[in-house]
């Protein structure tokens, strides 16, 4: 495993832990964007492979999430994030001025990358969106019809055939087990249609990785979001079978390969 640093930043609404696996000269920094109720922490062997790749990588803990400061899980404004996001990203090309940056998000990560993507593509090389929280995804307006958000925490075998990856995630005491909070829901709405609206990411180059037994965010919603994000350089790879989390699943060792080819694409075109 690469060794691992951390760094604490001045946040939008309080300090943010960022973690950083380092590469002495790195031919590119990966910048990796955590889902919902989790944290960076869990994106060690992803990094490993970034690393062995010839990547410095670097991602945040969100704030309300793993140790960065802020009530737990609550998200007001996704445009804070983007913001909070973008300061780690000047982190990391002060560590490696010039060197190219490809971002890659995951579930509600993605939509943060989406969203970043629209504001800061220009200093992007290439743009990896992992089961994406993008397009149609119905679960904020079934909730905020409710009265009260029901206490559902995330179902552990949605996310992998792994059972390995499930066992692990239910007893992460850095993982929030608890219900959504009804101010990150409509925050949710609001950034999806945010994205929506905000057009496309022109040549930037994407990448979507997802399962088709994603039942957390179902593979069709997150197809219209994708191809409306995308300007025309869209590479996809769909998984049968897989779950959530791609980067944790039985085949990840494909899924591995397959980002690992596309960025040698990108880098080399």
């Amino acid at each position: 495993m690469a060794d691992a640093r951390e760094h604490v930043l001045t946040g939008t609404r309080g300090t943010i832990t960022a973690r950083e696996w380092p590469h002495e000269r790195p031919r590119y920094v990966a910048l990796v964007v955590h889902g919902y109720g989790e944290h960076i922490g869990r994106y060690e062997e992803l990094a490993d492979v970034l690393v062995g790749h010839g990547a410095a990588v670097f991602g945040p803990d969100h704030t309300g999430h793993g140790r960065s400061a802020g009530e737990r899980v609550l998200v007001g404004d996704f445009e804070d994030v983007v913001t909070d996001l973008h300061a780690v990203a000047a982190l990391a090309r002060s560590a490696h001025p010039g060197v190219p940056v490809v971002m890659i998000g995951h579930s509600m990560g993605g939509l943060i990358s989406a969203r970043y993507a629209q504001r800061y593509g220009d200093e992007l090389a290439a743009l990896v969106l992992s089961g994406p929280v993008i397009g149609v995804w119905e679960l904020p307006g079934r909730l905020l019809a409710l009265d009260e958000i029901p206490d559902t925490p995330i179902s552990p075998a949605s996310l992998s055939r792994d059972p390995a990856v499930g066992e692990a995630y239910a007893a992460d005491p850095l993982v929030w087990h608890g219900p959504m909070k009804r101010p990150t829901v409509e925050a949710f709405a609001r950034t999806l249609e945010t994205v929506a609206k905000s057009g496309d990411i022109g040549g930037l180059p994407l990448l979507w990785l997802h399962g088709d037994d994603d039942r957390l965010v179902p593979l069709p919603g997150s197809r219209v979001g994708v191809e409306q994000l995308s300007g025309g350089r869209l590479v996809e790879r769909i998984y049968a079978g897989a779950r959530h989390e791609v980067f944790n699943e039985t085949n990840k060792a494909e899924v591995f390969a397959d980002l690992t080819r596309f960025v040698d694409d990108v880098l080399t075109n």
